[in-house]
């Protein structure tokens, strides 16, 4: 339909169109998606199997939804994406405050205009990416501001009384007709404020200061929420949650893999920057493997979440790192080193709550813990079980490398080390090419590097060798003669 040459309302009714709700709209486009194989949901990772045909089973229900979850659980992004089950173009009588259909005005000023000018009633065509309408639930927000009042100035400047309805200021949710409308953080929203969206709801309409007006109104409406909300600063009142249609419950990704894959999409690096660092694979396991640690950590307050963000954050934080050192050093390329992970913290400390025993031990050292847990759980799915790593009476590859270092006293890795020294010094340790051959012989040759120096950081962790810093880098040595 060229949208271009349809001006009035005859115009209109001469193409066929047929006025349908928001909500049909969306079921017929879903339809449509689903029969041609189309993803409706692009972009969503990780809700696949889940999220997303619940999801699915509600539009196609025409409900109003509550997506019910822990911060960075992609509510709003999954909200968002019901822009493109919208029609591309909408008609709306021109002029109208409340996206007036041009076939069935719902307003005052639709009515009388239709009346007045029939067929040759002007329209206007509204694109589906102004059909989207979103506000965030503080304490302050009011009755006015979601649903109307009544405007003084308005009657002043047209000389009319409080008694007629072209005084009334229309909110938010009127002006969304037709429309999807979000209200997210809906427990932060005050009671009354919530009892005020009842009629909405149930009825689809609104009355204003009095008015009874009962616009008939077409929302779709989206709200979000956090189970911490519940207890910690509001709730849903129990008439509000009986009248959404669906409940869905979000979820973090189930594995690495999918948060890797969540991580790529989202992360903000430049083109040209990631073409001069190398990142090996074994260092995006680790920063997803941060995560799920944190999840579970006893130091943090599981129950207010742990982001999506603070990964995607952490690997920004991460190529930054290696960036500051090609700045420095003045080389062209370089790969990431287990130094560089240090330069997430601050993508950590400021994303988890702790509870009381994380406190006493202060974020930046949970920050560490957490690394240290990462490392230790990837070291044993990539090399040796933690329980393999004290047989008595077995010399294996473990020893060797304590014993390399009770002969090779003073190791050194420099933070600022040249690419090419940095590696001579790892290459230096014959017990670790060993290591790597055994239990990674298929790993790619650029990786090979970080995982030398992975398995000294996770031999570390295991109390095998020890690791002293100092302002330029660190210094491994055996960890029996470290105590004498």
């Amino acid at each position: 339909m060229n949208v271009e040459k349809i001006k009035t309302v005859g115009e209109l009714q001469a193409t066929g169109h047929q006025s349908k709700s928001v909500k049909q709209e969306l079921r017929d486009n879903l339809i449509s998606n689903i029969k041609s194989g189309k993803t409706s949901f692009e972009g969503i990772i990780g809700y696949e199997h889940t999220v997303i045909p619940q999801f699915e089973r509600a539009i196609l229900s025409q409900h109003n939804i509550n997506l019910l979850g822990l911060r960075g659980q992609a509510k709003t992004r999954l909200a968002r994406g019901l822009i493109n089950l919208l029609d591309e173009w909408m008609p709306i009588i021109e002029g109208s405050e409340v996206n007036d259909d041009p076939l069935a005005p719902i307003s005052k000023y639709g009515t009388d205009l239709l009346a007045e000018k029939g067929d040759n009633t002007p329209i206007q065509w509204i694109h589906r990416d102004n059909r989207f309408f979103e506000k965030l639930a503080t304490p302050d927000v009011t009755v006015a501001d979601l649903i109307g009042d009544v405007d003084p100035i308005k009657a002043a400047n047209l000389k009319l009384s409080y008694a007629d309805e072209r005084v009334i200021h229309f909110g938010m949710i009127p002006r969304a007709n037709r429309c999807i409308f979000v209200i997210n953080e809906l427990p932060d929203l005050q009671a009354r404020i919530q009892v005020s969206l009842f009629n909405i709801l149930q009825e689809g309409d609104i009355q204003i200061r009095g008015f009874q007006i009962r616009l008939k109104l077409d929302v779709q409406f989206i709200f979000t929420a956090n189970p911490e909300d519940y207890t910690n600063r509001g709730s849903i009142v129990t008439p509000l949650k009986d009248r959404i249609g669906s409940q869905i419950l979000t979820h973090y990704p189930a594995t690495r893999e999918i948060s890797r894959s969540i991580t790529a999409q989202e992360a903000k690096v430049n083109h040209e920057l990631a073409a001069k660092i190398h990142v090996p694979e074994l260092t995006k396991e680790i920063l997803e493997q941060l995560s799920f640690e944190a999840r579970k950590s006893e130091f943090i307050d599981v129950k207010s979440g742990i982001s999506a963000r603070m990964t995607i954050t952490a690997y920004e934080n991460l190529m930054s790192a290696a960036e500051l050192r090609l700045l420095r050093s003045g080389e062209e390329r370089t790969s990431i080193r287990m130094n560089d992970l240090l330069g997430a913290i601050p993508s950590i400390t400021g994303k988890v709550e702790l509870v009381y025993e994380g406190e006493q031990e202060g974020v930046e050292d949970v920050a560490l813990i957490l690394l240290g847990n990462a490392i230790k759980t990837l070291f044993g799915e990539y090399f040796v079980e933690i329980k393999k790593l004290s047989k008595p009476g077995q010399y294996d590859e473990i020893d060797q490398l304590t014993e390399w270092f009770i002969n090779n006293p003073g190791f050194e890795l420099l933070n600022e080390m040249p690419t090419n020294e940095f590696n001579k010094a790892l290459d230096s340790i014959a017990p670790l090419a060993t290591m790597l051959q055994k239990h990674q012989p298929n790993a790619d040759k650029a990786d090979a590097h970080f995982m030398k120096e992975f398995v000294l950081w996770a031999l570390v962790e295991y109390k095998k060798l020890a690791k002293k810093g100092f302002v330029d880098g660190y210094e491994f040595e055996d960890n029996i003669m470290n105590h004498y």
